[in-house]
């Protein structure tokens, strides 16, 4: 029999209740389970570095349908989630110390501001006799299981994958708990906050031209991983779809429910495993896998580097040329106000919605360096309080890639606009649905809107300066 005792699982971006290696480890030596959620005050109410909020209105709205689906799904069990806003250093020590638990688990994570909250808690409850134990749930693989220590992890993504994904195996996801203990009767699971919480006056309005209608929650992630495999086999064509910018089943759309842990990435992976036993594998199944692994790559050059990845010369701690904190010419690339119409069509997509595709992201990141010379780390931090998907070790690594301080062989990585534009919209039929004022200009001259004369300004009902931007850069050096 399992001795009288009670622990805190201390829920954080693992907001699930399948291969929830915390909560399982919890359950296996405790007799009562404290089930805790807080919203960190900081992480909602503070704004970065250079003056964004930190956690916008699409990610706060997706993080509270998370912890609303997580509460329910914990009720179905026996318990309740208990929710609390403020610090989680503070109020999870008062829990520890006014219950009298033995230990808080957790899911350990490794940037700078959640160690230090962590490290924080660590310290309060050394001082009542109590400790953290801390388990994995945001990467693929097991760090024990690599062949090489963290600090040893190659630079390289390509010397990463071959030195792991022949040889290392990855792990079966824990199935979800039959039953969680009641709670303590006294313990208040306390009120839902809202929006208003943090200070957003009203829900975002649907938005009719969104690629998805994302929802929080492991329900709709474990829906979306099911509709996606087995229901539609979009899976077998993911390699050729996923640079797409138009529809719900170009990509997978799982990034959102991966960064708040309602989606394991183990789960993926077996789930795969299964579908390729089932239905055949090909490339596409195994490129799902392969943007897994850079998931996995970028959480460890987070470990490896540690503050480096947020650093203007990032990991590389060099850069080619000197970048400068324009923030007039910031917020014309962050208002979609340009003048180049795939860049403007995806920054106001990321504006309305909170979700850019992956192709988007990388353009927007070139043209931001590359052809502005705007620090990237302006564009890191729009993009971490936007992005529904935000992860500081990929967002970061990414940014670092682009702007050529990163894991990344290749020199001046650049990307030519106009040239990405016409492959990947050839019919302009994306720009037109995210810039309206563009809707009436003819497929050939959608992309360069610049090139147009007065009389064909007159012709097609546009004028420039007006309905739409002059060009901040000229596109004939792209044709």
């Amino acid at each position: 029999m399992k001795k009288e005792r009670r622990v805190i699982v201390w829920f954080r971006q693992d907001l699930r209740l399948h291969d929830n290696e915390a909560l399982m480890n919890a359950l296996e030596v405790s007799t009562q389970v404290i089930p805790v959620y807080v919203f960190d005050e900081r992480t909602f109410k503070d704004k970065t570095k250079f003056g964004f909020q930190k956690t916008g209105i699409h990610r706060t709205k997706f993080i509270l349908e998370s912890i609303r689906n997580l509460r329910k799904n914990i009720k179905a069990l026996g318990s309740d989630l208990i929710v609390r806003v403020g610090k989680p250093e503070e109020i999870l020590y008062e829990l520890a110390r006014k219950y009298k638990t033995s230990w808080i688990f957790c899911n350990r994570e490794r940037t700078q501001e959640e160690v230090d909250v962590q490290n924080t808690l660590e310290q309060n409850l050394w001082s009542i006799g109590q400790e953290i134990r801390f388990s994995r749930g945001k990467m693929l693989y097991y760090t024990a299981d690599l062949p090489f220590p963290v600090s040893h992890t190659p630079d390289v993504f390509t010397t990463f994958r071959k030195e792991v994904e022949k040889i290392v195996s990855i792990r079966p996801p824990f199935d979800v708990p039959q039953s969680l203990p009641a709670l303590p009767e006294s313990l208040e699971p306390g009120e839902m906050p809202d929006l208003t919480t943090f200070g957003f006056s009203n829900e975002p309005e649907a938005e009719p031209r969104s690629a998805f209608p994302f929802q929080g929650g492991e329900d709709t992630a474990v829906a979306r991983l099911k509709h996606y495999l087995w229901e539609t086999d979009h899976i077998k064509s993911y390699k050729e779809t996923r640079n797409g910018l138009l529809g719900t089943d170009y990509s997978s759309k799982f990034s959102p429910w991966l960064s708040q842990g309602c989606l394991s990435p183990k789960l993926i992976y077996h789930e795969l495993k299964k579908y390729e036993e089932e239905r055949g594998s090909n490339d596409s199944t195994y490129w799902l896998f392969f943007e897994l692994l850079w998931r996995d790559f970028f959480r460890l050059m987070g470990k490896k580097h540690g503050n480096h990845i947020f650093f203007k010369k990032g990991t590389k701690g060099t850069i080619d040329e000197p970048l400068k904190n324009d923030m007039s010419l910031f917020r014309l690339w962050a208002e979609g106000r340009t003048g180049i119409p795939f860049i403007d069509a995806n920054m106001r997509e990321l504006k309305a919605t909170g979700f850019m595709s992956n192709r988007g992201r990388q353009n927007v990141a070139s043209f931001l360096v590359k052809d502005l010379k705007v620090n990237w780390q302006i564009g890191a931090e729009y993009f971490e309080s936007l992005l529904l998907d935000y992860d500081p070790c990929s967002n970061y690594g990414n940014w670092n890639y682009i702007a050529g301080v990163g894991s990344d062989p290749r020199e001046n990585r650049y990307f030519n606009i106009l040239s990405q534009a016409k492959r990947y919209d050839p019919k302009g039929e994306y720009v037109k649905k995210w810039l309206p004022e563009l809707a009436g200009l003819p497929t050939e001259q959608v992309h360069r809107p610049d090139t147009l004369s007065e009389k064909k300004q007159l012709e097609f009902a546009i004028k420039l300066g007006a309905d739409y931007p002059k060009a901040m850069v000229n596109t004939a050096k792209w044709a």
